[in-house]
């Protein structure tokens, strides 16, 4: 992991399972060129370093949670007086699979604390064939091929 990442968030998700956070790590502009393309956007759009840096892709900047948490001067969301507020409890509860992650995630991060929860996650999100680390949508590894348990199926997993 770099040392100008940051992976964890306010909300509880994981920046290091993030395909756009992962390649701006390994440098893949190819990657990076093609998701800006489907966004009618640039590159620099997606420049992201992790939302608790200042350097966050352009769907990152203006999130609600990272905005509010940074201006309460928190940590993570589970902190707050009002947690969980409407507007985690929607971001928890949208389309989108990763999200269904961040309640579970903000507890365990309480239980063990950022640092540990981190080590886990690294391990979560990495191959366990092979111990390629992969983004919340990847099926499969793209090094050894074996079939990935990711955001999609987990979702299935979480009580919701």
């Amino acid at each position: 992991m770099g040392d100008d990442y940051v992976y964890d968030t306010y909300c509880g998700l994981n920046c290091g399972a993030c395909h756009t956070l992962i390649a701006n790590e390994q440098g893949d502009d190819k990657w990076l060129e093609a998701a800006a393309k489907q966004r009618n956007g640039s590159i620099e759009d997606l420049r992201c370093y992790g939302c608790k840096t200042d350097v966050t892709a352009v769907y990152c900047t203006n999130c609600k949670m990272r905005l509010c948490a940074r201006e309460k001067g928190l940590e993570f969301c589970s902190e707050c007086l009002d947690y969980p507020c409407e507007t985690l409890s929607s971001f928890r509860n949208d389309a989108a699979p990763h999200h269904s992650a961040v309640f579970r995630n903000l507890e365990r991060i309480k239980e063990i604390g950022p640092e540990d929860w981190l080590k886990e996650q690294k391990t979560r999100w990495s191959c366990p064939e092979c111990g390629t680390r992969f983004g919340w949508y990847s099926e499969t590894c793209s090094d050894c091929g074996a079939v990935l348990h990711n955001a999609v199926s987990e979702e299935k997993d979480l009580e919701i």
